[in-house]
């Protein structure tokens, strides 16, 4: 059997791609080894009537939806290899066992590389956060602290302030800040430190209680945003698949997809590179599926 579509992820982006395409009567076989990036978070935000749904419910729901369609294989394993044939993909999985596919989904998404501090992995998830959007409503009016060695903490800073105007914005140690970014959060009472954190420290249940600098001071925070390098599963296929990647390391794609290889497409933070919310995500993956259809459509209308 050649499956119309394999999909290597089943993230909502890899999930809302599978669920268009079996409603579309495509074979699709949906790899997923269930280590979801976001199994440390409490909840999650921002999906019109899922709003607060916990990772692991979202899942359970989005997987007796796509597996009421028939032609929905779900395939829990790794997978180990992919191969670019003449016509197609071959994938190879954990359990040396092999498939072939005529389009190829990949949506593995990210993995979160923490900054190295004590403690932070107690934390993340429970009071330490990475995205406003997603969890800011959470921590509204409430002492806050943003770790980052970015340049871009002074967007996060004015983000912040809407939901609480407690705000202490630290860059471990780097100078990242100018007199005017910090004149302007200082006239807004936002406290900059460019000290470095070495440890933060929390009750058992995870709740951010205090941040201690390698001076020895601390400061009572109660929650707050830290910004996590980002590695790609999809790497690791580059040079077999060969296709092009964007400035953020993500699988370049059009508007709908579409990669630089025949036949190969991209979801989700496969193909943005950088994190975004479930409900972009699940989009990404819908439009990804309909643009596969199309094709195979058309390929079926092919004269032989």
């Amino acid at each position: 059997m050649i499956y119309d579509c394999a999909i290597i992820g089943g993230g909502p982006a890899g999930l809302n791609a599978a669920l268009v395409l079996g409603r579309a009567r495509r074979t699709v076989a949906l790899f997923d080894n269930d280590q979801p990036r976001n199994a440390v978070t409490h909840a999650s935000h921002g999906f019109l009537t899922r709003d607060g749904v916990t990772p692991a419910e979202f899942r359970r729901i989005a997987y007796e939806e796509v597996l009421q369609y028939p032609t929905v294989e779900h395939r829990a394993q790794t997978v180990i290899s992919i191969r670019k044939l003449a016509e197609g993909f071959e994938i190879t999985d954990g359990n040396d066992q092999r498939i072939q596919s005529k389009k190829l989904l990949i949506a593995t998404g990210l993995k979160d590389i923490l900054p190295d501090l004590s403690g932070v992995k107690e934390l993340y998830g429970k009071s330490l956060f990475q995205c406003p959007y997603c969890d800011g409503w959470e921590l509204r009016d409430q002492p806050l602290i943003v770790i980052s060695e970015q340049p871009h903490v002074f967007h996060m800073a004015k983000l912040l302030y809407k939901w609480s105007k407690d705000l202490v914005i630290c860059t471990n140690g780097q100078s990242i800040l100018t007199d005017e970014e910090k004149q302007l959060l200082a006239s807004r009472d936002i406290m900059v430190t460019e000290q470095q954190v070495s440890a933060l420290h929390g009750d058992a249940n995870g709740k951010l209680q205090q941040v201690e600098f390698t001076d020895g001071t601390r400061i009572a925070r109660s929650g707050g945003f830290i910004t996590p390098q980002w590695t790609s599963v999809h790497a690791q296929w580059s040079e077999a698949l060969g296709y092009e990647a964007n400035e953020r390391g993500g699988i370049q794609v059009d508007p709908m997809g579409k990669s630089s290889v025949p036949g190969l497409f991209a979801a989700g933070e496969t193909a943005t590179g950088g994190s975004s919310q479930l409900i972009i995500a699940a989009s990404s993956g819908s439009m990804a599926a309909v643009m596969i259809n199309t094709e195979l459509m058309e390929e079926d209308f092919q004269l032989t």
